[in-house]
Formats: C-alpha cells, sequence, structure tokens
C-alpha cells in the first residue's frame, strides 16, 4: 500500500490547452478516492499522470516516499483498469489474468497460485478456460480486475471502468470493487462522471471542473455542506434546485415578486450583508414535499408541469413562472399526476444561499 501526493501538478497539451494547473491532492495509504466531474473536466489525465501514461508538465507525483514523475509506467508498482477492458481476446481467461506475470519472469508455480488467488476473490475459478467472447460484459470486467490484482500492486487506478455496462450490472460491480477493497485495503483512485457512483463507492470524493477541486470530502459532507453551486448541482439525482432571489426587509423575493419566502431566525445573521441584494437560493428535491414536514416548511402553491412516479416515490417537475423545479417525494397519490397546480411546501431548515455574482456558498 502507499500513498499518493500530487503537488502543484500542471498539464499542458501540445495545442496549449492547460488541463490541470497547480493541484494539490494527497491519497491517503489504503483510501479510495473518486475523482468525479463533468467530462474535460481533467479527471482521466490526472489519472494518468498517475499512472505515467502521460508526461508531466510542471510538479510532482509522489507514490509512497518516491517521485515518480521520471519513472516508468511499469516501474511504479501501479495496476490500471480501464473502460474497454482491454483484454487479449484469443486468451484465455487464465492467460489473460497471468500474461503480466510472465513478462516479468514469474515462475509458473507462483502465476497459478497468484491466478487462482485473484479469482476465487471474484469468483472466475469456472470461467478460466473461456475466452473473452464467450464472457459476459460483467465478466469481462472482473477478469480485467482479475488482471490488476494478481500483481498485488500498491496502487489501483480506476479510469471508469463501468460505463460500458447495463444499469443493473454497473450496480453489481460497485459492489464488487467495494467488496475488493475491503479485502485488499489497497489505495484505490477511481475516475467516473457518474455521481451516484462517486457518492456510493468513495471514503472520499474529489469534485472537478475545468482542472480545479472544489471540493475534497466525503460523500455525505460534500452532498450536506457543498462548498458552492457546482458541487451542489452536480452531487444528488436529481440536482438541486437553483432560484434566482433577492433579499428585501425579511424576505427572499423570487421571480420578480412571484412568490415571497420568510427568512426564518437560522438565516437572518448568513443574509444581512445581502440586504437589497441578489442571491441564489438551493434546495433540494427531497426538501420540497406535499405535506408540512417541519415548523419552517413554508407552503406555496406552483404549477405542475408533469409527474413521473417510480414506485415508492414520484419526482414531480413544477414551475414558478420562470423556474423549472423538482420535488422528489413519497407521500403522493394517483391523484396527483391529473392535477394542473400544486401546494408544495419548502423547508427552510434545508435552503442553501450562493453568492450571485461567484457561485460560492454563504456561510
Amino acid at each position: 500500500m502507499a500513498q499518493i501526493e500530487l503537488k502543484k501538478l500542471g498539464k499542458t497539451f501540445d495545442n496549449d490547452v492547460e488541463v490541470l494547473k497547480d493541484l494539490d491532492l494527497k491519497i491517503i495509504d489504503g483510501e479510495f478516492l473518486v475523482l468525479v466531474g463533468p467530462s474535460g473536466c481533467g479527471k482521466s489525465t490526472t489519472l494518468r499522470l498517475i499512472a505515467g501514461l502521460e508526461t508531466i508538465t510542471d510538479g510532482e507525483i509522489y507514490i509512497g516516499e518516491n517521485l515518480v514523475n521520471k519513472i516508468p509506467p511499469k516501474d511504479r508498482d501501479i495496476s490500471m483498469v480501464f473502460q474497454n477492458y482491454a483484454l487479449y481476446p484469443h486468451m484465455t481467461v487464465y492467460d489473460n489474468m497471468a500474461f503480466g506475470l510472465k513478462l516479468r519472469k514469474y515462475k509458473k508455480p507462483v502465476i497459478k497460485k497468484l491466478v487462482e488467488e485473484a479469482a476465487d476473490i471474484l469468483e472466475l475459478e469456472k470461467l478460466l478456460k473461456r475466452k473473452p467472447k464467450q464472457l459476459s460484459g460483467g465478466q469481462r470486467q472482473r477478469v480485467a480486475l482479475g488482471r490488476a490484482i494478481v500483481r498485488k500492486p500498491s496502487v489501483f487506478l480506476f479510469d471508469e471502468p463501468l460505463s460500458n455496462l447495463d444499469a443493473k450490472l454497473r450496480v453489481q460491480m460497485r459492489t464488487e470493487i467495494k467488496k475488493l477493497h475491503k479485502t485488499l485495503k489497497t489505495t484505490m483512485v477511481y475516475v467516473t462522471h457518474d455521481q451516484t457512483e462517486a457518492m456510493t463507492m468513495g471514503d472520499r470524493i474529489a469534485v472537478m471542473k475545468d482542472g480545479i477541486i472544489h471540493q475534497l470530502d466525503t460523500p455525505l459532507d460534500v452532498y450536506n455542506d457543498p462548498a458552492d453551486k457546482f458541487v451542489a448541482g452536480f452531487i444528488g439525482s436529481p440536482a438541486m434546485n437553483f432560484l434566482e432571489c433577492e433579499i428585501i426587509d425579511d424576505s427572499i423575493i423570487i421571480d420578480d415578486g412571484k412568490f415571497t419566502l420568510p427568512i426564518i431566525e437560522k438565516h437572518q445573521e448568513l443574509l444581512k450583508p445581502f440586504a437589497n441584494q441578489k442571491i441564489t437560493v438551493g434546495i433540494r428535491p427531497e426538501d420540497i414535499s406535499l405535506s408540512k414536514s417541519s415548523d419552517n416548511s413554508i407552503e406555496i402553491n406552483l404549477q405542475c408541469d408533469i409527474v413521473e412516479p417510480t414506485g415508492h416515490e414520484a419526482l414531480i417537475y413544477l414551475n414558478t413562472g420562470k423556474t423549472e423545479i423538482v420535488s422528489k417525494t413519497n407521500d403522493y397519490d394517483h391523484s396527483v399526476i391529473k392535477k394542473d397546480n400544486l401546494t408544495v411546501y419548502f423547508n427552510m431548515e434545508k435552503v442553501l444561499f450562493f453568492d450571485a455574482e461567484n457561485g460560492k456558498r454563504v456561510r
């Protein structure tokens, strides 16, 4: 196992596109860290720099105590799992898993022992004689994992390994990878654009945009205590609702007076500096309900555009007149589906505020 430290890491490609600038990140020994963000945010580039598959423009990378800037990938004691499995189609599962060990001149009995150990962990024992074309997508991904773990590296790197799988298999493989981490206790860095994967898998998650880490924290703290509007909107499904508002006297004015929310006692000091100014209000879909959930739940009548029942709960798409917002609630019945207007309740205890200019969280 090993900790990873990135110091002032920078990457500029040949066409002068700067992908990363002054990135600082410390990944704790044995941690499962997830890099998450939209396409083009720099997360995969960061992973490839750690692996040595891209050259560093600026900064330093340490794996354990070793500066690895000039160390080739094969000597960094890492294993990488790719999005497309990268299995050799003409080789059996056994040979695919053993290939890297053969290149490193391991003896046959040692290779056999290591492959069988990995196959046992991943429940691949009955598949060792098959070729990749005879496997399902989930089985192929398990073989790719097996090929990575046979070497017992200090660090595992995962580059969106589940994005080619269907929804059910993705859930299953998330569990498999988490179980693998619990068993091996090895440092793992996982890249995804799927915030659900990030929330369910990571010990900590680093939320990235434009080559910058906007927040690095536990999944629960990122969800409940986002640093800025980008993080608040990116983490959570459906996304957080945002309303452009103005603070006037003791009220939050929405859509030029279309409706008003009170400033509860909890927020009075917080919002004093924003008197007579624009501000952005954020509220998660689950905090907009069809019944009063607390003393600070405020009743509002809104246009109902569409209702999407999903079984035990429903997504209700509402309209303020200017802004579409979503409620995620389980206190609904089928009569709601036919209504054009609904009375809903905003839980003001859960409302967050963001600077309208820079998107930073108002604390």
